[in-house]
Order: structure tokens, then sequence, then C-alpha cells
């Protein structure tokens, strides 16, 4: 039973870590990567579509994605959606293929991600110490059940304790890396 809530900690504190991993690849740096694309959804006749469901996107350069649409009439379509999209780029169509230049981020630009991306990590850590006080209220629930005593109620809050610890330097970490990329010109 201990064991069931510790494992069921570490697995909401490894989605947390991973939904942040995955909020911090939607931020762009002043590289080009896909990722900064794969949010785009495509008004496409009368349903709506991620772009990459409908077109395969590609680094061409340091500072430039390509997208080449399957289906060559959703040309018009992709270019307007990348332009919709609020992301700060102006796609440029050459026949049947895209080409999405990223601008140079401004210093201002940078601090401004910088701030969303201290934010992020803080609802990261909220999360997990959310999950922390989940299973610390277990503990707590089945010591009140006598059905551990209070030594082992504090030892598996002590676990769960170096368990957050070790999540939130993880987070950090991420936090980190990811400031340095933005900061880097």
């Amino acid at each position: 039973m201990l064991q069931e809530i510790q494992n069921d900690a570490k697995n909401r504190m490894e989605k947390a870590i991973s939904s942040f991993s995955h909020e911090l690849s939607k931020l762009r740096t002043g590289r080009a990567h896909p990722s900064v694309l794969e949010h785009v959804k495509v008004d496409y006749y009368g349903t709506v579509n991620p772009l990459n469901q409908l077109s395969n996107i590609t680094v061409s350069d340091a500072r430039t994605l390509t997208v080449t649409p399957w289906d060559k009439g959703a040309v018009q379509a992709i270019e307007k959606a990348i332009l919709n999209a609020d992301l700060g780029l102006n796609p440029a169509t050459a026949g049947a293929v895209i080409r999405v230049p990223m601008p140079p981020l401004t210093e201002e630009r940078r601090r401004e991600l910088v701030k969303v991306v201290k934010a992020e990590a803080e609802n990261a850590r909220i999360a997990v110490r959310n999950i922390r006080r989940d299973a610390n209220n277990s503990f707590k629930d089945l010591q009140k059940e006598k059905e551990i005593s209070e030594d082992d109620a504090r030892r598996e809050e002590a676990k769960i304790q170096k368990l957050t610890d070790d999540f939130i330097a993880k987070i950090e970490t991420l936090l980190h890396e990811k400031e340095t990329a933005l900061m880097e010109v």
C-alpha cells in the first residue's frame, strides 16, 4: 500500500516534468525548431487540423523552417494559419513549399520569454508540491485508520520529500537550460 502511494506520486511527478518540458519546447529560441509550429491549427475544408497532420515540417537551416504540404491545395490555408497563430512569423510561399524564416529575438522579447519560462517553472513546482501534499495526506489517513504507525508515516513522508526535492531540482535544471538558450545571442 505504501509503495503504491509512492509509485503513484512518482508517476504523477514525472508527468508534471514531461508537461513542463513540452511547454518549454513550444517557446522558441533564436533557432528554428519544428516544435514551434506544432500547435498551429489549420482550417482545411471545414475541419481544423494540426499543421503536422497536413504537412512535413523540416529545418532547412538554423533560422528557417520549411513546410511542405502533402496536398498542394492546402498551401494558402497553411500560410494563413501560420500568420494567424500570433507567433511573429511571416511565411513566404514558393510554389508548393512554404518557408518560415525565424526573426532574431530582440533583447526585450528574450526577457519576456524568460518571464514566461519562469512562470511555467513555478506552475510545474506547484504541481509537484500538490502531488507531495496528496501523498502525505494519504499517509496521514492511513495513520488515522491505524493501518500504519506514526513512525512509518514520518518515514514515508521523508521519502516523498526526497522525491519532491529531486523533481524540483530537475525543474530547476530545465529552467536554467531554457533561460541560457533564450538569452544566447
